[in-house]
């Protein structure tokens, strides 16, 4: 671009002067990127303040050994059962003739609606065989094979025909077709569904503690409340940030730089079916098995936990309805304020993103991603440590549990606002401004209107997260406040499992429904216009 005849570019941003955002916009998103990368580098801090032999000495300890064991392994059992349950679920919806697929397809998410630690609550109740390895490795399978199977789903819905059916042709049987054809084209999908189920495992700590299975989440959560120091607590959080790290670096290896996208438009039809034949029913037995195990058991567990009413009142955390009142309202609250705060930080950084983008914006929007990478007793640990050191005033105070979840799902926010503003024609505000409208004035008359899809889908999704998060609320709840999640986090872990079912009960209607209720205003997708293939 020229002005008085010049090229003038921005140094080092890739960018000319004429492109250059608003001050003010600008100033705004650098705060926001200086915000969520603050929890890092208090946790460097913390790490290294004893010097490097005291480092080493930690960091050698026998324990960290078998909490590396325990944290990998069961990373890499779930994130391939995940990925096994995530194929086959959304392979038999999109891809079969299976009766009453359009049901499962709309089942088949709602365990993202339970949190992990609602679910091992669960599983515990019903016998004790499920605490330790085997426990943890079911509930968070149960819990966060959707983060597989929606998006493979998606890229199943949305793939070109075109070539399954030239496979076919050409001789290829359905097997065959399936893993060198339609396999192939959903590697960005799977490798980042698992990598979602990779970090929210490192992050996971409300199931492990129920279930007794040790893990770094844990063992942070100990250290901090035995008060033994904030060193040992943030080596171990910079080895969880180091594994997310390393995940986020391997999944963008695997996925490789293959292009997935369509040379032309091509003819929009639906994607070929495949008849199931004798294998209908025993499919169908198989997926309405998987249902079973991950919302059968935890709801019909809460149900029948409500009815004992005996062993409520002899309960050490009886239940009252003003204190059930007052814990959803805390709940609904936090995840109201969280979704507004974090949608309204998340949109500088979106906005700089789609219409100035240089090298500048890009690494402002790459650094709201890292904090998926450190689970939520880092970044809440952090922040005690921030607070008590430079922001006293905000200590133990509900702005700074807000703070907290606005750092943890700012990409929610950012993602849903990108998929918006994208869309949005830029010659709509620049046409305003020809005319002489303030910017002010365009965002609020064209820019808002046109994106309140994705600023509802943000807030949305921020809600349903904080709603259902455990670890962070336990750590920066302010004293004597108390939400649905660390109610029955009390008394679950207490084993007064009837005391924790209204709790869970209230959580998880909350959370279903404004699942159910984002999925029919943002997501909704005809799954049922297509008619099967022949053999």
């Amino acid at each position: 671009m020229t002005v008085g005849g010049r090229r003038i570019r921005w140094p080092g941003l890739g960018v000319s002067a004429a492109a250059r955002p608003p001050a003010v916009l600008l100033g705004t998103a650098i705060l926001v990127s200086i915000l969520v990368l603050a929890p890092f580098a208090a946790t460097l801090l913390d790490a290294f303040q004893g010097g490097m032999m005291t480092t080493l000495r930690l960091l050698l300890r026998p324990i960290m050994g078998r909490l590396l064991l325990n944290t990998l392994g069961l990373a890499v059992v779930t994130t391939v059962s995940c990925a096994i349950i995530g194929i086959g679920l959304a392979w038999l919806v999109e891809r079969t003739d299976l009766p009453g697929r359009r049901l499962l397809g709309i089942a088949a998410p709602l365990s993202l609606a339970i949190p992990a630690f609602i679910a091992s609550y669960a599983w515990l109740s019903l016998s004790n065989v499920f605490a330790g390895v085997l426990g943890a490795a079911l509930v968070v399978t149960c819990a966060y094979f959707p983060l597989v199977y929606l998006p493979v789903a998606a890229a199943l819905r949305s793939a070109d025909p075109a070539l399954e059916e030239s496979a076919r042709t050409l001789g290829c049987g359905p097997w065959r077709c399936f893993f060198r054809v339609t396999l192939p084209q959903l590697r960005p999908a799977l490798f980042g569904g698992m990598l979602l189920v990779v970090m929210h495992v490192l992050g996971e700590f409300g199931a492990f503690a129920l279930l007794r299975f040790r893990t770094f989440t844990t063992a942070i959560y100990a250290q901090y409340t035995a008060g033994f120091g904030a060193e040992s607590g943030a080596l171990m959080a910079c080895v969880l940030l180091l594994l997310g790290l390393l995940c986020l670096y391997a999944e963008q290896r695997l996925r490789g730089r293959h292009d997935y996208a369509r040379t032309g438009r091509g003819a929009r039809r639906p994607p070929m079916r495949y008849p199931l034949g004798r294998l209908r029913y025993p499919a169908l037995a198989a997926a309405l098995a998987a249902l079973l195990v991950t919302l059968g058991v935890p709801l019909a567990t809460i149900g029948y936990w409500l009815t004992q009413h005996d062993a409520a009142a002899v309960a050490t955390t009886a239940v009252s309805v003003p204190q059930l009142l007052y814990a959803a309202l805390h709940s609904f609250g936090y995840g109201l304020a969280a979704g507004l705060v974090t949608t309204g930080l998340a949109f500088p950084i979106a906005y700089l993103s789609i219409r100035y983008r240089s090298t500048l914006s890009l690494l402002m929007e790459r650094a709201t991603y890292l904090p998926r990478s450190m689970p939520g007793i880092v970044i809440a640990l952090a922040l005690v440590s921030l607070s008590l050191a430079a922001l006293y005033p905000l200590y133990q105070t509900a702005a700074l549990l807000v703070i907290a979840y606005a750092i943890m799902f700012m990409p929610l926010a950012v993602v849903s606002l990108r998929s918006t503003l994208i869309q949005v024609q830029p010659n709509l505000p620049l046409t305003a401004r020809t005319l002489g409208s303030r910017p002010l004035t365009v965002f609020r008359r064209i820019t808002l209107p046109l994106a309140a899809p994705g600023f509802g889908a943000a807030a949305a999704l921020v809600f349903i997260a904080v709603s259902t998060e455990l670890t962070t609320t336990l750590l920066l709840v302010p004293t004597g406040v108390h939400t649905l999640a660390t109610q029955v986090w009390a008394a679950s872990s207490t084993f007064a499992f009837a005391a924790a079912a209204p709790y869970a009960a209230v959580l998880v209607t909350l959370s279903m429904a404004a699942t159910w209720l984002l999925a029919q205003r943002f997501g909704r997708a005809p799954i049922d216009n297509q008619e099967p293939c022949a053999r």
